[in-house]
């Protein structure tokens, strides 16, 4: 089941990632989340419930992500970048449902797939950060 939601944080970092770089409404996106019958029920429910938990909570996670990065203002910050701690943010602090390393190393291991050279370690820290003030783990 791991190797599925790792596939639904994918498929919602790239929703989230076209979201944050368009001028879409995003109600209009919503209703292309993956629907595609090739992938499987499961994939597609976690990333829907990824997608909407981070909106849902956007304003919240954002102000953490400036309280604990604040050199890198979240406007300033690489979309992918952001995006990841968006999704990993959610998962540690609102989903409760994915253990706290798995969540940090799922962020980290995006960030190795599509972000910068330095994003690893930035993600890392921002939320090593968090989880040791929330005292997540």
């Amino acid at each position: 089941m791991e190797g599925s939601r790792q596939e639904a944080r994918i498929l919602a970092l790239q929703f989230l990632y076209e979201l944050d770089c368009s001028r879409h409404k995003k109600e209009n996106l919503l209703k292309h989340l993956p629907a595609d019958s090739t992938v499987p029920p499961e994939i597609i429910t976690f990333c829907h419930k990824l997608v909407y938990g981070v909106l849902q909570h956007e304003h919240g996670i954002d102000t953490l992500i400036n309280q604990f990065a604040p050199l890198f203002p979240i406007e300033q910050l690489a979309i992918i970048d952001r995006n990841i701690l968006r999704l990993a943010i959610f998962e540690l602090l609102f989903d409760n449902n994915t253990p706290v390393k798995v969540a940090i190393n799922e962020a980290v291991e995006m960030a190795k797939k599509f972000g910068g050279d330095s994003s690893p370690r930035f993600i890392n820290g921002v939320l090593g950060s968090i989880a040791s003030e929330y005292d997540l783990g």
